[in-house]
């Protein structure tokens, strides 16, 4: 754990007790207790568990990492047992509310100080007994995916091999600062659509702005998990559209008024929370700037270094004597032919420690008859050494097409190996409005930091003023699958803000795969 997380979950520690503080001040006086008491962390709690007379040892169970916070809470209810609050949602209130509530008893003339002794007399029903225990367990699950971590599976093959489809991760919310839920009226343990109905799990009746408590920046490097920028709109229909084919794809090819058409019924928003979870390795942080030649990264100009387990594509050519095995049959389909040319590849390299994935997308029938198309690691590639006959060399990508920001000149002919250069935007930076930044921040300016551009005849505006530059509000951050050429990421699709960012994944707690459970994946670090 490092020191900023420690330092985080003290804080939230002291916030819990000192927040009530004022309320505590003026229940301390009706209870005859000296006030002051009421406004030294810690001491206000020892206090309140002699007044209550509950256990001693909750006050040290206090400092217990995450699980203290719930023994504060406890000896808040408690507390207010003494003045004569029994029913469930007083206790609901000091638990979520006790800033305003205690304020409330404290000025309220009707509630007095009645002490322990008619707490020891009340008795709880069946019902109430299993109805808190409930509460409780539900504020507690809260609580800690709010503020030190939840739990993800992964569902997609981007960052293999660092992580693998259905490697189940810890991700700590407190790595950044936990950041506060925008629609806090929300089903438990649901993200944003209730499983078996297809509605959504919560109500935007309260929006909170962007909130993140004692906020620590991303690292470059750092897996991150966040909300997918470009869900903000999206078709839903998961099985074609979604977060496969984005909405903004959809109208850059169909035309917006052609969507709108054939799937006006189905189009929806969703906040910036309630988007869809995405992970990948942050590879530029805001100020940044980004260029990738020939598949390396490069940053500020220079090389990044590669990850042993990440993963690309390279051409193997196989030896003439390999091709009797090759012919094509009659009506067989360019995916069979691609199939059984991969199981003869397959086999030739399993001596030499490379296994071989082919998905739909990644067949070529067009390649010479003993070439084949391998995504294999850095590491496996660094060790490799292929016998005679056999050569390999490094895949280019040469996709450009729909590569953000989606320039429409041949001028910018940026690939998926071959893309920018990019600057990253980054918080209290200002920059000219320039045709070519328009062009590549708008959607910062605009959808992200929720302002209005007009652009008319080059004359540009914002929110009504005319404006030759733009100040950007928030960081900014660039990311990227460690499967380069089977990862839907930045190159696609743009800059993630730092309100999308959830937290850093930062262990696998558990792994399965065909054939059962990952024994050796269990509990290793994410790097």
């Amino acid at each position: 754990m490092s020191l900023h997380q420690i330092f985080v979950l003290l804080l939230i520690s002291l916030l819990i007790i000192e927040l009530p503080a004022y309320g505590l001040y003026k229940m301390f006086q009706k209870a005859g207790i000296p006030a002051w008491k009421a406004l030294v962390p810690f001491y206000n709690t020892w206090t309140m568990l002699q007044e209550s007379q509950k256990p001693k040892w909750w006050f040290f169970a206090q400092f217990i990492p995450v699980a203290g916070w719930f023994f504060s809470i406890l000896i808040l209810i408690e507390f207010v047992k003494c003045f004569g609050k029994y029913a469930f949602y007083q206790h609901v209130a000091t638990a979520f509310f006790a800033v305003f509530y205690f304020v409330y008893i404290g000025a309220n003339k009707k509630d007095r100080y009645i002490g322990p002794a008619p707490v020891k007399l009340y008795k709880k029903s069946v019902a109430r007994e299993w109805i808190d225990a409930a509460v409780f367990a539900i504020v507690a699950a809260t609580l800690i995916r709010i503020f030190v971590f939840e739990a993800y599976t992964i569902p997609t093959p981007s960052m293999e091999k660092t992580l693998l489809v259905d490697d189940f991760l810890f991700v700590s919310k407190s790595a950044y600062g936990p950041r506060i839920p925008n629609t806090p009226l929300a089903m438990p343990f649901m993200h944003h659509t209730m499983p078996g109905f297809n509605v959504k799990s919560y109500v935007e009746w309260i929006h909170i702005p962007y909130t993140r408590w004692f906020a620590s920046p991303v690292k470059r490097n750092d897996v991150v998990v966040f909300n997918f920028p470009v869900n903000d709109t999206l078709i839903n229909d998961e099985e074609n559209f979604g977060s496969k084919v984005t909405y903004y794809e959809e109208v850059r090819k169909e035309g917006r008024d052609k969507v709108w058409q054939d799937y006006g019924d189905i189009i929806i928003t969703r906040p910036v929370d309630k988007r869809e979870n995405f992970i990948k390795r942050c590879v530029a942080i805001a100020g940044d700037s980004l260029q990738i030649k020939n598949s390396v990264v490069y940053i500020n100009g220079e090389p990044q270094p590669v990850f042993p387990q990440s993963e690309r594509y390279y051409t193997i050519t196989v030896p003439a004597s390999l091709n009797t095995n090759l012919a094509r049959d009659d009506n067989e389909s360019d995916e069979a032919y691609y199939h059984r040319r991969l199981k003869v590849i397959g086999d030739a390299l399993a001596p030499f420690g490379i296994h071989t994935r082919v998905e739909q997308e990644d067949i070529r029938p067009d390649m010479a008859p003993n070439t084949f198309l391998v995504n294999i690691t850095n590491e496996e590639r660094a060790n490799l050494k292929l016998p005679a006959g056999y050569t390999i060399q490094s895949y280019f990508m040469d996709e450009g097409q729909a590569l953000f920001p989606y320039y429409s000149d041949t001028s910018h002919h940026w690939q998926v190996d071959n893309y920018g250069t990019l600057w990253i935007p980054k918080k209290g930076v200002t920059i000219p409005l320039t045709p070519d930044n328009l062009i590549r921040y708008q959607r910062c300016i605009e959808v992200y930091e929720g302002n209005k551009l007009e652009n008319n005849n080059g004359h540009i505006s914002i929110n009504g003023v005319p404006a030759t530059e733009y100040t950007f509000k928030m960081d900014y951050y660039w990311m990227m699958g460690d499967n380069r050429h089977n990862s839907l990421d930045s190159r696609f699709w743009g800059f993630v803000p730092e309100d999308h960012v959830v937290g850093k994944a930062s262990l696998i707690w558990f792994s399965v795969g065909e054939g059962g459970p990952r024994w050796k994946r269990l509990f290793n670090s994410i790097k």
